[in-house]
């Protein structure tokens, strides 16, 4: 199809860690191979399109972030298309076609997609195609795949229609013979998460996503007594199919070694999100017994040389960097244990193919290679498809490159899904499992995702204790298993628990020199505070709190916060308070048995307390777990909320 016949349409994107904008640039890059040109662009630069005036339809990918929000690329657009003002007819020039991501294990799940999906139709936009909502918990790619692969068709239709009302037929064969290569799937699909759901009739596959390869004796083809899968090993019939494949991403980013000399960012210059504070960690509570199954801790910062701010039921970020070790380990593996302290440039390539190539926010310009893979780069995360296939090219073993080719395959989703998803891997793992895989650096870096910091609910008030604040989190364990070889903790909590490890044990050789306390470990954090999870702005509305295992945090803040309350104002009226917590064994993991003193001095009415690992020898059982508990007080749980309009707080 000639260029000048190329029909355009508008692709926009709404992400928070990179998976929408992935997949966009995948539908952005299928476009050409059907003669159609996206117009892409993130969905926080409304400056450059415009859907009062947009003519053409429009492809949305967005995703849903914190419990059930837009992500922050689309804060500014939600905030303009729920304007109370805007009339019943506003949109009702525009075509268009969502797909939502998000996760099931969240209860507003989709709710970012779900958002924009109805104000869109509330404000009289048409579907040219059914919404998609794709679920993170069993693997995006099961609706995403096949709903990229009948967005094609459904855009013809798109535009056979919009050619019909413009009166503009004369090119319509063009545009139809044009899109005749698409897969002939049905568009009208109710695509689910569900996999039994999904109806797709693969009418032919493009010849681009194609690979056929003889299969010649490899390794990893399944001999006759080895009939398991695994990580780097398939079995008939994925073994022994022709595949399916990601087209290759193109490659944009260059990468300069330089000398040893100069200074690395500031850790404040990675963060876009708000100012940051470097304070230092002033006490460290171990709240579970050694014979726990999960491993509690309690930190206490100090803030008050700060204007960092907080209310009780807020949120805070912690920068954290990844494990030493494993930078070493990569540093290795990549043949650039000598590079280390070495500056690199960090430049967009000249001539890349990738729309839109800039330089990541999260890559400083310069700065050395291990501050690159200590502070930028998410080493943990879960490879993506694309980045698998980008690692094929690098991986010289025929076994090892078709086993890669499997994993990022349509055939070989469910091994994707097994092996690579649920099992958490990460790249140390892949380069492990495929020694012959030898990535560059520009291509970590143009794969690995940003580096996030981590979220902790704040578990203190500002007002009990002036200056402090504290927080609770479980050490994350992930244990050794097929697909990893070495047990690993998570990449913050177990860097928190190492950084304080001289607090927890004193003795254990760690004071100062000058044999006194020991040093104190300072870490950078940033505020997130949020508009809803806080105390009633009314102090006389009663409110319920269920608290599971470290789910108790933020209400300590809250019981603490209206302690001091009624310490100061005698005169107040004070609604009643619940907290149902509930944890394993009562000796074990029970973090805050000074719970009672709430209860004795009246700050709290009633607590609810249940261990779900513990025998009991009563004649009635009790309940075993906080919903038990909720269910056991069930009328006044009703009276709380529907007669007195209290408020119900759940935290896990």
């Amino acid at each position: 199809m000639c260029c000048d016949l190329k029909r355009r349409f508008l692709l926009l994107y709404a992400t928070q860690k990179g998976q929408a904008k992935a997949i966009a640039e995948e539908i952005w890059q299928q476009a050409g191979a059907h003669g159609l040109e996206a117009d892409m662009h993130c969905m926080s630069e409304m400056d450059k399109y415009n859907l009062e005036t947009e003519k053409d339809p429009v492809v949305i990918v967005i995703s849903t972030t914190g419990t059930g929000d837009p992500p922050d690329t689309a804060r500014k657009f939600v905030k303009k298309i729920q304007d109370t003002t805007l009339p019943p007819d506003h949109f009702t020039h525009l075509q268009y076609g969502l797909l939502g991501l998000g996760d099931s294990e969240y209860t507003f799940f989709c709710n970012g997609g779900k958002t924009v999906d109805r104000r869109l139709q509330e404000l009289g936009a048409q579907h040219f195609y059914d919404t998609g909502l794709a679920d993170d918990c069993v693997g995006l790619e099961l609706v995403v795949d096949p709903w990229i692969d009948g967005l094609w068709l459904a855009l013809k239709e798109a535009f056979l229609l919009q050619k019909e009302k413009e009166g503009m037929s004369s090119d319509v064969d063009a545009v139809s013979s044009s899109l005749s290569a698409a897969p002939h799937v049905v568009h009208e699909l109710n695509l689910s998460s569900e996999v039994q759901n999904l109806k797709l009739e693969d009418g032919g596959v493009r010849n681009s996503d194609v690979l056929t390869q003889k299969l010649v004796d490899i390794n990893l083809v399944a001999s006759a007594g080895d009939t398991e899968p695994s990580l780097v090993h398939s079995v008939p019939p994925v073994s022994q199919s022709a595949l399916n494949i990601p087209a290759l991403p193109p490659e944009y980013i260059e990468v300069q070694f330089q000398d040893t000399h100069g200074e690395n960012p500031h850790l404040s210059s990675l963060i876009l999100e708000g100012t940051t504070f470097e304070v230092p960690v002033t006490k460290a509570v171990q709240l579970t017994s050694e014979d726990a199954i999960k491993t509690a801790l309690l930190l206490e910062l100090d803030i008050a040389d700060t204007v960092f701010d907080y209310q009780p039921g807020d949120a805070f970020c912690v920068i954290c960097p990844n494990n030493v070790n494993e930078v070493e380990e990569l540093l290795q593996i990549l043949g650039l244990s000598e590079k280390g302290e070495h500056f690199v440039c960090v430049k967009v390539k000249q001539g890349t193919k990738k729309k839109g190539a800039t330089h990541p926010q999260h890559i400083p310009e310069r700065s050395t290679l291990k501050f690159i893979l200590t502070w930028c780069l998410e080493l943990r995360a879960i490879p993506k498809k694309a980045f698998l296939r980008a690692l094929v090219e690098c991986t010289s073993d025929a076994g090892e490159k078709r086993r890669l080719q499997e994993l990022c395959s349509r055939q070989g989703a469910s091994d994707y899904t097994r092996f690579i998803r649920e099992s958490n891997v990460c790249l140390l793992d892949l380069l492990h499992a495929f020694p012959s895989c030898k990535p560059s650096l520009n291509l970590l870096i143009e794969h690995l995702p940003k580096l996030q910091a981590r979220s902790y609910s704040v578990s203190s008030s500002n007002l009990y204790q002036p200056g402090k604040l504290s927080f609770v989190f479980n050490i994350v364990e992930f244990p050794a298993c097929p697909t990893r070889a070495v047990s690993r903790k998570g990449v913050c909590t177990g860097w928190l628990a190492e950084l304080v490890a001289p607090l927890l044990h004193p003795n254990k050789n760690t004071l100062d020199t000058k044999g006194g306390n020991p040093s104190t470990e300072k870490i950078s954090i940033f505020a997130r505070p949020n508009n809803t999870f806080h105390l009633p702005a009314d102090p006389s509305v009663p409110f319920m709190m269920v608290g599971p295992g470290t789910g108790i945090s933020p209400f300590i803040g809250f019981l603490q916060h209206r302690q001091k309350l009624r310490e100061e104002r005698t005169d107040w009226e004070f609604g009643e308070t619940w907290l149902f917590f509930g944890c394993r064994h009562q000796h074990r993991d029970y973090l805050f048995k000074q719970l009672k003193c709430f209860l004795e001095n009246g700050t709290l009415t009633h607590l609810k307390v249940c261990f779900s690992r513990d025998s009991s020898t009563a004649e009635v059982t009790p309940p075993k777990y906080v919903q038990d508990a909720i269910r056991l007080y069930a009328k006044e749980v009703a009276r709380v909320l529907l007669k007195e309009r209290g408020y119900f707080y759940v935290c896990g």
